[in-house]
């Protein structure tokens, strides 16, 4: 059956050419400009300011282990504009991009006798996680690590980059976007997101002022700064809507409640935020929706793709854009109608779902294949 993906595979392989030099055609998805032209280039090739914006969810994770600066250099190179960027705390107060600050799972630190002591067991947002946490580490320690494929189940040829590449700061990766964005001549841009914010406050080494202070540094603290800062709470958000001037993005779940409400005894969930009045709150702080593809169109009872709610439209109607996550081509996270076989690692009809959430009217979506995601919004623009 890995047959199937040949195609798709192919395409990674175009894009591991254009890293080594080769380029393999861009889209324009800032709806920001510099002196290096992105207007112009947005122009150029026939993509408006207004369409859809795909986002390379951690990089292009489908082609890459992810949160690694090859992750993120494929997906500029692929064509995408902007990058997701998940960010934990050091134990010396560097930002680094990993997923979830237990870094056992994407990384070879079980590998190494030297941090054997540092494994640990940790209530992360209620749940009992053991394992090795960033915050233990200090940059130069996590240096010494390299980074590991998450779900080698589904893509077991990531594997094969397996202990290349080193866990990247968050100044590493504005770095690689600035560098990659004057030799594309396109404005690159990330989406950085504030993971487990009530647990690393309760612990005493909060994200947002570490957050806060890159962006100033970089010139990212104004309203079209090719930045725009996630979180699944709600509290930091609104802090930060008075410390900085970026743009904010609200992340939701299709179940459960931000971690700051349950800690502060607030019984409101994610179901709530999303109503037209929970909406309407939301728009006060952010200007962006990140909610899970579900609440968008939910599966039916066979776990096929259903009816798309209104939360588009409830959002639109409250001034929010919405860029629901994650869209990925293997077969397990597709409905099942679009599933090519019950093989973990082929590719499904991915094409046909990401049409339906664009037709649902979306202003962009986070993507594990950039490539794939591009080719779809190609499709549906017809150009």
């Amino acid at each position: 059956m890995k047959r199937k993906r040949v195609g798709l595979l192919a395409l990674a392989g175009l894009a591991l050419l254009s890293v080594t030099g080769v380029g393999v055609g861009s889209a324009s998805a800032a709806a920001v400009s510099d002196t290096s032209g992105g207007s112009a280039d947005a122009a150029a090739r026939g993509r408006g300011h207004h369409d859809p914006v795909i986002i390379g969810h951690r990089g292009a994770p489908g082609y890459r282990p992810e949160h690694t600066l090859a992750s993120y250099e494929l997906a500029y190179r692929m064509g995408v504009d902007w990058v997701d960027v998940d960010l934990v705390p050091t134990k010396d107060g560097q930002l680094v991009a990993r997923h979830e600050p237990e870094i056992g799972g994407t990384t070879d630190v079980a590998k190494h006798p030297e941090f054997a002591d540092r494994k640990k067991t940790v209530v992360l947002d209620g749940v009992t996680t053991t394992g090795w946490f960033t915050q233990d580490f200090t940059l130069a320690e996590l240096k010494t690590l390299r980074a590991v494929e998450r779900i080698p189940q589904n893509r077991p040829h990531n594997t094969l980059y397996n202990g290349r590449y080193q866990i990247a700061s968050y100044q590493e990766v504005l770095d690689l976007t600035k560098r990659l964005g004057r030799e594309l001549h396109r404005t690159l841009g990330t989406y950085p997101e504030v993971k487990h914010s009530t647990f690393f406050q309760s612990i005493g080494n909060p994200t947002e002022p570490k957050l806060v202070a890159i962006l100033k540094r970089n010139g990212l603290d104004r309203p079209d700064a090719p930045a725009i800062i996630q979180s699944f709470e709600v509290s930091n958000l609104i802090a930060l809507h008075k410390q900085v001037r970026t743009p904010l993005l609200q992340l939701t779940s299709a179940s459960g409640a931000p971690a700051d409400f349950v800690a502060n005894g607030d019984k409101r969930t994610y179901a709530d935020l999303v109503t037209p009045q929970g909406l309407r709150e939301v728009a006060k702080y952010a200007k962006y929706l990140g909610p899970d593809k579900a609440q968008v169109i939910p599966r039916d009872k066979n776990d096929n793709l259903g009816t798309p709610t209104a939360l588009v439209a409830d959002a639109h109607a409250a001034g929010l854009k919405v860029q629901p996550y994650t869209f990925r081509n293997e077969n397990p996270f597709l409905p099942a109608n679009l599933r090519s076989s019950a093989e973990p690692d082929a590719y499904g009809d991915v094409f046909t779902e990401e049409a339906a959430f664009f037709r649902a009217g979306v202003d962009g979506f986070f993507a594990d294949q950039p490539d794939t995601a591009l080719e779809s919004l190609h499709a549906f623009l017809g150009r």
